[in-house]
């Protein structure tokens, strides 16, 4: 019985004698091993006795491929950690010699059924699986551990056999897919996922279950918008650069703006009609790229973000409008009231308390200069913005060199406006 995954044996002694571990796992084949007189082992072999023979676990890594046996594990197992266990960690704890062995990277399913037969072995019962024999592992068995996979062309695509489970960057560029293959949502390790060049029109909410990815670069398929649902999973933890460049994409939702991992976000070359209005939520953004575009302005929280580089060309950016548009309420309707209350006072709201639409406005409520939050009554009103002013480095939004945009603004009340006039002027 053996098991794939990377370990790190700490020693137990480091802490006393005053040194710390390298802290840092290697890839290694984990096998239950049972020696018997004469024969080769097989499962529910026993020995002279009528008890089954003892049990010990061999670790082979690529450089060490006899592996190091650890004897005898009948009641020298002495705890186990298994509380990240759907994580594909956990953590066996001998007695002799006194060594934590941390195992992570694993599937699962084969981490759980692995530790059911060393759990067996320490009890000292039968295990019903086979268990394998005192042989050096072969280098074929370690090529189940890559962790890097390049696809550049459909004839070089896997259809018969499943993705290497262990893989953290997967690249299936060039290979006509259209869809998003689900054998790559089982890759639980996978940081780095590119789907560019495809023919992808949807993405799949289960792409949000990949809890560790870092990088998602979907350059150059057929996608017309970025899911709510995928905004609101995990990827709100771990994403840190998205590649949208080259879709139909012609907005994103406002949610998309919980994505506050996010440091590169690159947008080129979609039919981009506004930006989220939340923009400035994004605050660890740090490259931004929305070129060849149909951008009218820029919301007004853009003004918030801080950017090492940017670049907006080719956007249809519109001349500011001389008078603003007034959709003041006098007096505010009860709906207008219970919203500013329930965002200033940061209220946590959600469709099992209040209904979906109610959600949605509250979702969509516009923030007016001095941080009030409006809902239908409000003055807009348009305004120009260098960008300099956000960004370190900025491409020239036309052909004319220039580098200010026009940015919307939204007031609570007129006192708010007429506050802010000498910025709309």
């Amino acid at each position: 019985m053996k098991l794939h995954c990377d370990v790190e044996v700490v020693s137990r002694h480091l802490p006393a004698l005053g040194m710390r571990n390298r802290g840092k796992g290697v890839r290694a084949v984990l096998s239950l091993c049972q020696q018997t007189p004469r024969s080769q082992p097989r499962a529910g072999a026993r020995d002279d006795r009528g008890g089954p023979h003892p049990t010990c676990l061999l670790i082979s890594t690529l450089k060490d491929k006899r592996g190091t046996r650890y004897e005898q594990l009948k009641e020298n197992i002495e705890q186990f950690f298994t509380k990240f266990m759907d994580e594909g960690k956990a953590t066996v704890r001998l007695k002799e010699p006194p060594v934590d062995i941390c195992l992570s990277k694993a599937n699962s399913s084969s981490l759980k059924s692995f530790l059911t037969a060393v759990r067996l072995a320490h009890r000292g019962c039968d295990i019903e699986a086979p268990l394998t024999t005192f042989t050096p592992v072969k280098t074929s068995e370690f090529e189940k551990f890559k962790t890097k996979m390049v696809i550049t062309s459909k004839k070089d695509y896997p259809l018969s056999k499943n993705f290497p489970y262990s893989l953290e960057h997967l690249q299936t560029s060039y290979c006509g897919l259209v869809r998003i293959d689900m054998r790559m949502l089982c890759l639980r390790n996978l940081k780095k996922l590119d789907l560019s060049h495809n023919h992808i029109k949807k993405l799949p909410a289960t792409i949000g279950d990949l809890i560790h990815l870092q990088e998602l670069n979907l350059n150059d398929n057929y996608l017309e918008s970025f899911s709510v649902a995928l905004c609101q999973s995990s990827l709100q933890m771990s994403l840190r650069s998205l590649d949208l460049s080259k879709n139909k994409i012609k907005a994103l939702p406002v949610q998309f703006c919980q994505l506050r991992e996010l440091t590169d976000l690159k947008l080129d070359d979609n039919e981009l009609i506004r930006f989220p209005f939340k923009m400035g939520q994004l605050t660890k953004l740090r490259f931004l790229s929305a070129a060849r575009n149909k951008l009218p302005f820029l919301p007004s929280e853009f003004k918030n973000l801080s950017l090492e580089y940017l670049d907006l060309f080719g956007n249809t950016f519109e001349q500011p409008k001389v008078l603003p548009i007034i959709m003041l309420q006098t007096p505010l309707t009860l709906l207008e009231s219970s919203a500013q209350a329930v965002l200033y006072n940061r209220i946590p709201y959600g469709s099992h308390i209040i209904p979906f639409h109610l959600c949605q406005d509250l979702d969509t409520a516009k923030t007016c200069v001095c941080g009030r939050f409006c809902l239908n009554s409000f003055i807009q009103g348009t305004t120009t913005m260098n960008l300099h002013s956000v960004a370190h480095t900025v491409v020239l939004v036309d052909n004319m060199g220039g580098t200010e945009a026009p940015v919307m603004s939204y007031f609570c009340s007129l006192a708010c406006y007429v506050n802010s006039c000498d910025m709309l002027k």
